[in-house]
């Protein structure tokens, strides 16, 4: 009668473990830390310019609506910059936020945004409210990170 029971409580612990282990791999990733705008960064920000910046709507073969956001970025400053990355602000016709993404329009993948240089960014959406004022969102820089 004793072996059966430590047999028992070693298969339920066994079973316990099972568990856990399943539990722990298939439990969503960790989202990635959003740092904010450092001082040196905030100081660097008006050495970023924006151009060129529109929108435009196509339909996707799914039958949605992507709403594309294309325009320049320069890095008028002294430094080269290895990534930045924008807040998309998407507003209604009561000016209240509907949908608030934070993208980048600069990546480490693509090379350090040297001084003087100009590079092309494109930012497609496809889960924009339907309360979306359709006007162009407002472009907030969220993060630099120098080279």
């Amino acid at each position: 009668m004793g072996d059966k029971r430590v047999t028992i409580g070693i298969a339920v612990v066994l079973a316990l473990l099972v568990a856990a282990g399943i539990w722990y791999m298939q439990r969503p990733p960790a989202p990635a830390p959003v740092t904010a705008l450092t001082p040196e960064a905030k100081a660097y920000v008006h050495s970023l310019e924006l151009s060129d910046v529109t929108m435009k709507a196509t339909d996707s073969y799914a039958g949605q609506t992507v709403i594309e956001i294309e325009g320049r970025i320069k890095d008028a400053g002294p430094r080269p910059v290895s990534s930045v990355e924008v807040y998309c602000i998407f507003y209604d016709n009561y000016r209240q936020l509907v949908r608030r993404a934070r993208v980048p329009i600069v990546r480490p993948a693509g090379g350090a945004l040297q001084p003087g240089q100009m590079r092309s960014f494109r930012l497609p959406f496809d889960d924009i409210p339907e309360s979306w004022n359709k006007q162009m969102p407002q472009l907030v820089i969220a993060s630099i990170t120098f080279a």
